[in-house]
């Protein structure tokens, strides 16, 4: 249940089609991950009938997850920061995202790339889907892997979106939320070959 609600707020009735459970089973784990300070209410959604809870992870449910050692990372870039003033970073931070994307991919299909796009970022921390808005194709992530370090140095947000784009296949743009509570935002564009 934690990990459905990482990809952001549900509902019961989300819940339980998600994980196959009577919607009575949800409320009750419900409850009892809002008395341990891991849920909370996120409003209120549209049914059909009446409105529904919806429900998510609090701050406290970040110790769930494995740590990806952001605050090393956040550390590391200040102090590269401070010691390499003329550093081009975000070109480093670049290099690095195509050389996670691993070898040759020029034989996968497109399905094929979306999913070890996907694939990619979830192992990293993340919890992606794509979303395709007024003809234009997005994969968003509730949960930023990088999250720790964002707010203090957006240029982390390179690594994942060349990444995406080595994989892919086609330019991306990344349009990340870094407010408290970062989401990653890569906006897949034109094929890059």
């Amino acid at each position: 249940m934690v990990a459905a609600l990482k990809k952001g707020s549900r509902t019961v009735n989300d819940l339980a089609a998600e994980l196959g459970l009577t919607d009575n089973a949800v409320r009750a784990h419900l409850l009892a991950l809002e008395r341990d300070g891991l849920v909370a209410p996120a409003g209120m959604v549209k049914g059909f009938r009446k409105p529904h809870a919806s429900y998510q992870l609090t701050a406290e449910a970040k110790h769930i997850f494995p740590r990806s050692y952001d605050s090393i990372l956040n550390r590391l870039i200040g102090i590269l920061k401070q010691r390499y003033r003329q550093m081009p970073l975000a070109a480093i931070f670049h290099d690095l995202g195509r050389d996670l994307a691993g070898d040759d991919l020029s034989r996968v299909t497109a399905d094929e790339r979306m999913t070890r796009a996907l694939e990619s970022l979830e192992e990293m921390g993340g919890a992606p889907h794509v979303i395709n808005e007024n003809g234009k194709t997005f994969i968003k992530s509730e949960s930023c892997p990088f999250a720790d370090s964002v707010i203090e140095h957006p240029e982390v947000c390179k690594i994942a979106e060349s990444m995406v784009e080595k994989i892919v296949g086609k330019k991306v743009v990344e349009t990340c939320d870094r407010t408290a509570s970062p989401k990653c935002c890569f906006a897949i564009g034109d094929s890059t070959a």
